[in-house]
């Protein structure tokens, strides 16, 4: 199942270092299999506020994922881009082609 990177990045900031991670992040993602799906802005806020932008990274699965965010070569580029931009980063395994989201309304919750 695939799994995403994802990212909400505020106060984006135009820096030397924020560049050269830009241009170092891709080679930390290919032993991972993992590809920019969104690497905005622009984007079109149709409801409610979003203060910054949004970076979306796949991965085929949430072990990829994890193994790639601590990787030695991604740890490594990680401060270029956190020491200039605040901002909130999760992992989280996607749903597959059959996800039904009334199957899940059916189930029952635990308090």
């Amino acid at each position: 199942m695939p799994a995403y990177g994802f990212a909400h990045l505020r106060d984006r900031r135009d820096h030397p270092d924020v560049i050269a991670y830009l241009r170092r992040i891709p080679m930390t993602l290919e032993p991972f299999t993992g590809r920019f799906v969104i690497h905005g802005p622009p984007a079109d806020i149709v409801e409610g506020k979003w203060p910054g932008s949004m970076v979306l990274i796949e991965f085929p699965d949430l072990a990829a994922a994890r193994a790639w965010y601590r990787s030695a070569a991604y740890r490594a580029v990680l401060p270029l881009r956190n020491d200039h931009i605040e901002g909130d980063v999760l992992l989280i395994e996607g749903v597959g082609p059959d996800y039904d989201p009334a199957e899940r309304a059916a189930r029952p919750r635990m308090p």
